[in-house]
């Protein structure tokens, strides 16, 4: 029985992707030489791996074993890679890391900067996304790295302290609730907000929040990422729903008022999570290392 790095690098990308339409452009391979090397894969196995629909493909069960073979197999290279990288120059590896929007936008770039500059033959993929679905992501296999709210259930994953990231509700000096001692999340719900991109994890957990108490969040307009929310709330535009971090940031040079909100769904820490921190290739470790915990002040 005899395996093919390229072919199993294809299948983890076909299985990631959902079809082998992207699996191929993932591998750098065309549309027919990807299927024909998913084909031959499966008759040196005497199995079908795939099934094909018309939605896409499912792995059966000889291809979900495949795929967590390959996975571990494909990290012991990159591993292996990076190891001898130490030893040679021009070796590139490549780290997945998915990430809510607060990590995105508040505290990697600056460390992602330094790091990428350290280590000139990694290059970083970094997605954002829920963390409900980064931890199922890790869980599955599809990325070495997460960060995630310490609110969602990490079960099955190691987890170590990444950052401090309380809400905020920011509101205009002027605005009625400025004057209330402790305004909540639910007194919000009653006026207009500054919301976050549609698209963005935090808008989308927010909103879920809001929806759990029987309500719709009143969105009066949409900014790009919490500066643009922090801006507009200061000229009265309604209220937001920001990071410590961006308060911080803001609140010397524009005058708005930001409260800390008591839900516990707020009262957050980032968690850098993966399967098995000793266990991560060399490429992941290093990043890893890079970014160390640095407690809010």
């Amino acid at each position: 029985m005899h395996f093919d790095l390229i072919d199993l690098r294809l299948f983890l990308n076909t299985l990631d992707s959902g079809n082998i339409t992207a699996g191929a452009e993932r591998s750098h391979l065309s549309l027919a030489a990807a299927s024909a090397r998913i084909r031959a894969l499966e008759a040196s196995l005497g199995t079908p791996l795939l099934e094909r629909g018309r939605r896409g493909i499912t792995p059966t069960a000889a291809g979900k074993a495949l795929g967590q073979h390959s996975r571990v197999l494909m990290q012991q290279v990159e591993h292996l890679q990076f190891d001898l990288a130490q030893y040679t120059l021009g070796v590139q590896g490549q780290v997945r890391l998915l990430c809510n929007t607060s990590a995105l936008t508040e505290y990697l770039p600056e460390l992602v900067g330094e790091f990428l500059q350290r280590y000139p033959g990694i290059d970083l993929d970094i997605q954002e996304q829920h963390s409900l679905r980064i931890v199922h992501s890790l869980r599955q296999g599809a990325a070495e790295l997460g960060i995630v709210s310490n609110v969602v259930d990490t079960e099955g994953l190691q987890t170590r302290p990444f950052r401090d990231d309380p809400l905020m509700l920011v509101m205009p000096l002027a605005h009625p609730l400025a004057q209330a001692s402790a305004p909540t999340f639910i007194d919000s719900l009653a006026h207009g907000h500054v919301a976050l991109n549609a698209n963005s994890a935090l808008a989308i957990h927010i909103e879920h929040h809001a929806l759990n108490t029987g309500r719709r969040l009143p969105v009066r307009v949409r900014a790009e990422g919490f500066d643009g929310v922090i801006r507009m709330v200061a000229q009265g535009a309604g209220l937001g729903i920001v990071t410590l971090a961006a308060v911080k940031r803001w609140q010397a040079l524009l005058q708005f008022r930001a409260v800390a909100l008591k839900e516990p769904w707020a009262d957050r820490q980032l968690l850098l999570c993966a399967q098995d921190f000793e266990q991560l290739p060399g490429h992941a470790r290093a990043l890893v290392d890079s970014l160390h915990f640095v407690p809010s002040a």
